[in-house]
């Protein structure tokens, strides 16, 4: 069967009196699809997971539901995480003890996974999904991201702190779960594992994920990742097309040599074996659905309309550091060691395709705190702000308090 829809694509539009300014156009595309007629789905939880490009798809979430007037399951009183990492439970969701909220459509903030306490929250249709990285390439990251944490605190490199992780790690500390197996952590399930309870926690824990998860999404293979996601939710190209965000200047990684790389997975042993698993079904999965042939073709249409918006939306060449960035509003918050970047916007658009290259490239602080705006107006004058020790700053009027982040 056949399945077509309208693509946007930017063109460029002049006025002799005026700048060049850059609008959308449409195109009419039609993609085969070997099963029946699917129907977008609008349920979606998504957990997002740390330092694996979910601040991408959360972005993507963002405008699918906010362009469609859909209700997101927000954290209550403005935070920006679902209280991790303590377990999700349903009275953290703004509206959910309220008769205004009629529905949830989309979860999509940070949170410990609890199944019982989520499907309290969403419609029994919703379709849950997630995503992995690499543990290796992970926790590169997340040392240079969360180098402030108790664990890392003392490390002068990530071959320092493996050097004594095994003896000295406290899972009893505040924030030392990102230093290990974050990613089972995440799913909710216990991070700290005896050696010789590894195959049976692993089995459980993957059993589990496979149960209450529909689709796992690997974060190494972002494009292909995002067509896959577009089959199964039956959505559009153009729905699923980002640019990168939470992303790190080149300047803060660092190379792992392989003998690094081999301990690394050594000490977040069961986030390796989750990864393991998932990225062979992720692959089965994409061989099931669309097959590697058409996968490549799409992946390279996703690239060609991503750098069609690029030219379109941006200042420049991409990102850029948070000095760089002209408009504060545009601005991500900045963590620990890493410069992360953002972008400029092309100063030649009209007010529509502003709108939408400004939805692309809005930060995951701005953006919630944009829907919270939209969904629950009468709250709008009370905000929570960043600030550079990671904690948020309550402002109403002249008052503020602050809270620390968790």
């Amino acid at each position: 069967m056949t399945c077509s829809f309208w693509l946007k694509l930017p063109c460029l539009r002049c006025h002799p009196m005026n700048p060049p300014q850059q609008t959308f156009t449409y195109f009419h595309v039609n993609l085969s699809h070997t099963n029946e007629t699917c129907h977008p789905k609008i349920h979606i939880v998504f957990l997002k997971t740390h330092k694996t490009g979910s601040s991408t798809v959360l972005n993507i979430l963002y405008r699918f539901g906010e362009s469609r007037n859909l209700t997101f399951a927000l954290p209550v009183n403005k935070h920006v995480q679902l209280f991790y990492p303590h377990f999700f439970s349903a009275h953290y969701v703004e509206g959910f003890s309220s008769t205004h909220v009629k529905e949830f459509h989309i979860m999509c903030n940070h949170m410990r996974f609890k199944k019982p306490e989520v499907a309290k929250v969403m419609p029994k249709d919703t379709f849950y999904f997630s995503i992995l990285r690499h543990p290796v390439s992970m926790m590169e990251s997340i040392f240079v991201y969360y180098k402030s944490i108790p664990a890392f605190r003392k490390a002068h490199s990530l071959d320092d702190f493996l050097n004594t992780c095994w003896k000295t790690y406290s899972s009893s500390e505040t924030s030392n779960q990102y230093a290990h197996n974050v990613l089972a952590f995440d799913f909710g399930f216990p991070n700290n594992v005896d050696p010789k309870d590894l195959d049976e926690k692993a089995g459980q824990a993957i059993a589990a994920i496979e149960q209450d998860f529909q689709l796992i999404l690997i974060s190494d293979y972002f494009e292909e990742s995002m067509v896959l996601l577009k089959h199964v939710l039956c959505w559009s190209l153009e729905d699923v097309v980002s640019f990168r965000l939470n992303s790190r200047n080149e300047r803060t990684h660092n190379k792992i040599s392989p003998e690094t790389a081999e301990r690394i997975k050594r000490w977040n042993t069961l986030d390796w074996r989750i990864y393991l698993h998932f990225n062979t079904t992720f692959w089965t999965k994409v061989d099931h659905l669309i097959g590697r042939q058409k996968m490549k073709a799409e992946v390279s249409q996703l690239r060609m309309l991503q750098a069609k918006l690029a030219r379109t939306c941006l200042k420049g060449e991409g990102l850029v550091d948070p000095s760089k960035i002209e408009d504060s509003d545009l601005k991500p918050f900045q963590y620990g060691a890493a410069v992360i970047q953002g972008y400029n916007l092309n100063p030649n658009l009209d007010t529509q395709s502003k709108r939408k290259c400004q939805r692309l490239v809005t930060p995951e602080l701005q953006y919630t705190h944009q829907l919270y705006a939209r969904q629950f107006p009468q709250a709008s004058s009370h905000f929570r702000l960043p600030t550079k020790t990671g904690s948020f700053s309550w402002r109403k009027g002249k008052e503020s308090e602050t809270i620390v982040q968790r």
